[in-house]
């Protein structure tokens, strides 16, 4: 099992922003796309950071509404762990959960963002498996 048998499923779309858009903004896209994160990119295929929802609420907490006005730059993770096509669901899985993290982006064998998995999509595609079985 590897993760590219769940972006075959899911699909590979993955939810951009550029660094300089506001959180404002940020936080108009999550709402409009029903998603938790998004990979922070000025292309589309290279990575400069991740932003999630838990990263707004957290800045709002310590800097108030403030924070909407600033760039997404301002509370992105700039230091990303990505996964490959080729990984395995349970090195995934692994990471995700020792890491904290709940969105992970693939990058393909030429670097560039390929897609995006979240635990969600690693837990789904287990318990598929498990009910398959």
């Amino acid at each position: 099992m590897k993760i590219e048998d769940i972006i075959r499923k899911k699909g590979a779309d993955v939810v951009t922003i550029a660094p300089a858009a506001t959180v404002a903004e940020l936080v108009q896209l999550l709402g409009r796309n029903n998603i938790g994160a998004v990979v922070v990119s000025d292309d589309g295929a290279t990575i400069s950071g991740i932003v999630s929802e838990r990263d707004v609420v957290r800045h709002l907490a310590t800097d108030g509404t403030d924070v909407l006005t600033s760039p997404v730059r301002a509370i992105m993770t700039a230091n990303v762990k990505t996964c490959t096509p080729e990984d395995s669901l349970e090195a995934t899985g692994h990471t995700m959960t020792y890491s904290r993290i709940r969105h992970l982006p693939v990058v393909g064998a030429d670097g560039k963002l390929a897609a995006i998995v979240s635990i969600g999509d690693v837990v789904k595609y287990r318990i598929d498996q498990l009910t398959d079985e």
